[in-house]
């Protein structure tokens, strides 16, 4: 306004009308010098008109003053009673954060007297965390019940609190109030249903329906059974919160309840949410059933529209398969891919085990009975152990050597109609060389892992079994199915059996009964028992490192042992890993853990249990997976005793969640 105001005291139509006053005398002087009588009528004119012009110059001059000295005076004051009475919080600061002002409102919102001379700490930590924070945006937070916007100037050191309790109340109404849709599924209902008499069937279905439709009542949930082995279920992200609060006790409700009756059916639940959309919804929801039945069953998986998925259960081991018609059908499948391409190539994941290099070699024999060339990718670099001297055996068989290469000659043999495939790993990122993956076409998967967030994407088949003891397991008995042009040699069997007899600990963990027929199937093609713990064999200098990092553990409380290596000292995976397994075999440990570094310069975990504790879960939090009482990761820290903090704060949040 005062700008105003000092524009317009300039008065600039004063000079016009001074030069037009100016041509009037002038005028005025020349017509009387020529003619008296016109010049006097034409003076006369001219300074009545002239002088009426300033005299209403003038009048409008104070008349506008007046106004404008109204105006500002109404203006002042409107943004006096603004600044006091709007509800809008003000708070001024100086550089020490201490309150130099602040207007009524804001001190109404702080419930105090004066805020005046108060350090902001002591008013809000939110605010003082928003002072001292790099991010200029908005910020909500909570005062007491209510919530506020807030915007800090950092130039004037200003605070501006809006109150949006009511924006933020209907927001939260429309995020609870979204549709969730979630897809409930009975696992191995078929199998242990067709042993049943009707009378047995109608019960376990009556069961399961009572349980399921309780568990949806009591959580406003519409369950709707739509197959004798599955749910559709409909609810919103109130009731989704509900649930996982509770951590989706119908699952161990199911358990439970059949296990009385000697069933043990399970449910693997999948869940669609974040979207408006009902067929994202769906299609989410699919996918995250997908997922679980690919990590064995008997859990949930809750799968957001950005990806972002969370797991619940997965606290039993997976129930064995008792048909082998999956495999075959894959194996089919798999024979059918492999005849449709010109070359293919076999990759296990990095620091390859004997699991990874066995079922490779499994897998290219099934090339060569179907007549294509088949070549093991491998990097020399990272072989070692029993690997290397698997290695030199396979030396000696000069039509197998030739077809072990390294990544850069894989990837300039590869066409389009070359086909991957991809051998006890399913993550991108563990591959040997991930060049390949994304260069190829086709792509298959055969792993034993149950399944990861992480997943290698466009693949056209995917053989995942939780509930095998290996990947060698899974190829040796795909290799049942195929043509039988050619026979396994000794060497090719031997590898497969060294797989499966590593994986399991020599028959000791996670073998069924499909264990030992794919044994007896590679004994009856010569696998070779005596080379087997030939190259399973360890040099004393291995054994004495093992004890080393056995002598550094530290039983905690609950049953959990956690053994740590030297930061200066590089640890192969296959040490970490044994000195895992014996730890386990002591008394008083349910669960082991191994923190040594790697020679990648990372910090590698290997983690073993009983089943008492899902490992697994514990190792995804780190980034790595594998299963329920068998699972690793790698960390990239500076230091071992940072990754054993690391690795406790996370068993802590489980052993949490789990009331332990």
């Amino acid at each position: 306004m005062s700008t105003v105001n000092t524009f317009y005291r300039k008065r600039a139509i004063r000079y016009p009308l001074t030069g037009l006053s100016l041509l009037g005398i002038i005028a005025a002087v020349l017509l009387f010098l020529n003619n008296f009588w016109l010049g006097l009528i034409f003076s006369t004119l001219f300074l009545v008109i002239i002088g009426v012009t300033w005299k209403i110059e003038d009048d409008t001059y104070h008349s506008t003053e007046k106004q404008i000295e109204t105006l500002s005076h109404r203006v002042k004051k409107v943004g006096e009673e603004a600044l006091l009475e709007l509800p809008i919080g003000i708070i001024l600061i100086n550089d020490n954060q201490v309150v130099e002002w602040a207007n009524p409102f804001s001190t109404t919102t702080f419930s105090t007297d004066s805020l005046i001379g108060m350090h902001l700490f002591d008013v809000s930590e939110e605010l003082q965390t928003i002072v001292h924070s790099e991010n200029s945006e908005p910020t909500i937070i909570k005062v007491e019940e209510a919530s506020y916007e807030v915007f800090y100037n950092k130039e004037e050191k200003l605070i501006y609190l809006f109150n949006v309790t009511e924006r933020v109340a209907i927001e939260n109404l429309y995020q609870t109030d979204k549709t969730v849709l979630g897809i409930i599924l009975v696992d191995n209902y078929d199998e242990l249903s067709q042993a049943m008499d009707d009378q047995k069937r109608s019960q376990l279905n009556s069961l399961v329906t009572s349980l399921v439709s309780k568990w949806g009542k009591e959580n406003g949930i519409y369950v709707k059974r739509i197959d004798s082995d599955r749910f559709l279920a409909v609810f919103n992200e109130a009731a989704l919160a509900k649930i996982e609060s509770a951590r989706f006790s119908i699952l161990d409700d199911i358990r439970e309840a059949t296990a009385e009756q000697s069933t043990g059916l399970t449910l693997s639940i999948g869940v669609g949410a974040g979207s408006t959309s009902l067929i994202d919804l769906g299609e989410l929801a699919q996918s995250s059933l997908d997922l679980v039945l690919g990590r064995g069953g008997d859990q949930v998986a809750i799968k957001q529209l950005d990806g972002k998925v969370k797991f619940y259960g997965g606290k039993t081991n997976p129930a064995e398969k008792r048909t082998r018609v999956r495999a075959r059908v894959i194996s089919h499948a798999l024979r059918d891919l492999i005849r449709d391409s010109d070359k293919v190539f076999i990759m296990g994941h990095k620091m390859p085990d004997m699991d990874a290099i066995g079922a490779s070699i499994g897998v290219r024999k099934m090339a060569r009975m179907n007549d294509i060339d088949g070549y093991v990718v491998v990097n020399y670099n990272e072989l070692d152990g029993s690997v290397t001297k698997l290695m030199e055996e396979i030396r000696q068989d000069d039509e197998l050597y030739d077809q072990f290469i390294e990544p850069e000659a894989a990837l300039g043999m590869m066409t389009e109609q070359s086909l991957v495939i991809v051998v006890d790993t399913h993550k991108p990122s563990l591959v040997i060389d991930e060049r390949i993956v994304d260069k190829a076409e086709k792509i298959v998967v055969i792993d034993h892992h149950r399944r990861g967030e992480e997943f290698i994407d466009n693949t056209m088949l995917v053989y995942m079994e939780p509930y095998a003891s290996s990947t060698a397991e899974l190829v040796t008995e795909l290799l049942e199915y195929q043509p039988k042009t050619e026979k396994l040699t000794m060497l090719e069997s031997t590898a497969l059996l060294a797989g499966i007899i590593v994986d399991t600990k020599s028959f000791t963990l996670r073998t069924g009964s499909r264990t030992f027929e794919a044994a007896s199937f590679l004994r009856t093609n010569r696998a070779d028992t005596v080379l087997v713990q030939r190259l399973l064999k360890e040099d004393i200098d291995t054994y004495v490192e093992r004890a080393k990092l056995i002598e550094t553990v530290e039983l905690m409380e609950n049953g959990i042992a956690i053994a740590k290596g030297n930061n200066e000292i590089a640890y192969g995976s296959v040490l970490i890993a044994q000195t895992a397994d014996i730890l386990l075999t002591m008394e008083g440990v349910v669960a082991s853990f191994v923190v040594a570094p790697r020679a990648d310069d990372k910090i590698g975990i290997s983690a073993r249990s009983l089943g008492e504790l899902n490992v697994q879960v514990i190792m995804e939090e780190l980034g790595g997976g594998g299963h329920l009482t068998n699972a690793a990761c790698q960390l990239e820290v500076e230091s071992v005793d940072r990754a054993v903090e690391r690795l406790k704060e996370v068993i802590s949040d489980k052993e949490e969640e789990r009331g332990m």
